[in-house]
C-alpha cells in the first residue's frame, strides 16, 4: 500500500458551515511537517482516484525532476526561495518580512490553487491583518495573526516582489513544472502628496529632542533624512566609514551592498547637516551613525510617530521626510535631473511626482502663449 511508502492517507473532514465532508490527503513534506491538501471530492470513490493520481505523481517525481503545480506547496516554494536567495538580495530582512504573511495565509495551498480568486482573498485578508513572529521559551518561532491596516503598496511588494520571483526560482531549480502562473496584484496606489513646511520640520525636530531616550539619535536621523532625502533603511544602515567629514560627502551604499532599483547615491553634505554630523561623530559609541547605547537602531517608527503626533503633524512618517526633501529642492528651482541624482531615483519618477512644484514647469509654454502675434 502506498501509505507505508509515502506516509500519506485520505481523511474525510467536515468543517462548520459545510453540508458534507470533503476528503483531504494528509501527508508529510520534506521538512517532516504534516500537511493537508484537499481533493475537492466528497465522494469516497472519486477521492480515492484523486489520491491514487497524487501518489503516482509523487512516485514519478521522487527521483528528481519538476513536479506539477498541484503537488508543490506555496510554503515549500517560499522557504526554498528564502534559503537560496537571502544572501543575494539587497535586504534579507525585508525578504523575510514579506514572506511571513504569505506563509501564514497560503499555509496549506499548492501553487495550483493560486487562482485569481484565491489571490484576491489574500488582498482582502492582508488589508486588515498582519502577522507577528515571536520566540517561545524553547527558542521556536511562533506566528500570531494581529489586526492592522496594510496598504496596497505592501501587498504589491509581497505578491509581485516575493511570490512571483519565488515561483520563477522554483521553475529554474526544476522543482516546479513550467507554466503560466498569474499572480494578480491590486492597482498601484497613487503617490502620497504630503510634505511638511520648514516650520513644521523645526517643530518636529524640537519634539524629537524632548524625549531623553531618543534625543541623541532621532533628531540626527530626521536631519539626515531631511537634508539627504534617503530612505529609512539607507539612513539606519549608514556607518561612519561611509561619511567623509573632511571632504563633506556621504556614500549611502554600504560596502559590499549590491545596487538595486532603490539606488543609494553618493551626495555632498549640506552645511547644516555637516555640523550636526561632526557633533555626533565626537560622541559616537559604535560604527553606526544612528545608534543607541552602542548598538545600531533597528527601527524608529514608534518614537518618530509619537513626536509627529506631539508636533501636530500626525500624517508625517519617516518617509515623508524624503518626499519633503525632494519637494523643497523642486520648489527652489533645482533641475529635476539633479534632484533625481540626489535622491537616487529615475528622472521619469521625479518628473511625474515633483515637476508640479518646480517654478519652471510649463513656463515656456505659458510664455509662448502670452506673446503677441
Amino acid at each position: 500500500m502506498p501509505r507505508k511508502t509515502l506516509g500519506a492517507r485520505l481523511v474525510p473532514i467536515r468543517k462548520a458551515g459545510w453540508n458534507r465532508s470533503i476528503y483531504f490527503i494528509r501527508f508529510y513534506d520534506e521538512a517532516g511537517k504534516r500537511r493537508m491538501m484537499s481533493t475537492g471530492k466528497s465522494d469516497a470513490a472519486a477521492a480515492q482516484i484523486a489520491f491514487e493520481d497524487w501518489i503516482a505523481e509523487k512516485r514519478r517525481t521522487r527521483h528528481g525532476g519538476p513536479r506539477s503545480s498541484d503537488q508543490v506547496l506555496v510554503r515549500e516554494v517560499l522557504v526554498h526561495y528564502a534559503k537560496e536567495r537571502a544572501e543575494e538580495v539587497a535586504s534579507s530582512r525585508t525578504l523575510l518580512e514579506s514572506i511571513e504573511p504569505l506563509l501564514w495565509f497560503f499555509e496549506q495551498d499548492t501553487v495550483g490553487q493560486l487562482t485569481p480568486g484565491r489571490v484576491r482573498d489574500y488582498w482582502r485578508w492582508r488589508r486588515a491583518h498582519s502577522v507577528r513572529t515571536t520566540t517561545d521559551e524553547d527558542g521556536g518561532k511562533v506566528r500570531t495573526e494581529v489586526g492592522r491596516t496594510i496598504g496596497d503598496g505592501t501587498i504589491i511588494r509581497e505578491l509581485a516582489g516575493t511570490l512571483r520571483p519565488a515561483i520563477k526560482h522554483a521553475i529554474r531549480q526544476q522543482r516546479l513544472d513550467p507554466g503560466e502562473y498569474h499572480i494578480a496584484v491590486p492597482p498601484s496606489p497613487p503617490p502620497r502628496d504630503f510634505w511638511i513646511t520648514r516650520q513644521e520640520a523645526a517643530k518636529l525636530i524640537w519634539e524629537l529632542r524632548r524625549d531623553p531616550r531618543s534625543r541623541l539619535h532621532l533628531p540626527l536621523y530626521a536631519l539626515i533624512a531631511l537634508y539627504s532625502g534617503q530612505r529609512r533603511s539607507a539612513v539606519l544602515d549608514l556607518t561612519w566609514k561611509q561619511v567623509d567629514l573632511v571632504n563633506g560627502r556621504i556614500d549611502f551604499n554600504s560596502p559590499g551592498r549590491r545596487q538595486t532599483k532603490k539606488r543609494r547615491p553618493v551626495i555632498p553634505i549640506p552645511s547644516s547637516l555637516l555640523s550636526a554630523l561632526k557633533r555626533a561623530h565626537g560622541m559616537a559609541s559604535c560604527d553606526y551613525v544612528i545608534s543607541y547605547r552602542g548598538e545600531k537602531v533597528r527601527d524608529i517608527k514608534t518614537g518618530f510617530n509619537s513626536a509627529a503626533m506631539r508636533a501636530g503633524i500626525p500624517d508625517c512618517t519617516s518617509h515623508t521626510l524624503r518626499h519633503t526633501c525632494a519637494t523643497w529642492l523642486a520648489m527652489a528651482g533645482v533641475p529635476l535631473r539633479e534632484i533625481a541624482l540626489y535622491l537616487g531615483n529615475t528622472l521619469a519618477m521625479v518628473e511625474r511626482v515633483y515637476a508640479k512644484y518646480h517654478p519652471d514647469t510649463l513656463r515656456g509654454a505659458v510664455r509662448a502663449l502670452s506673446r503677441g502675434r
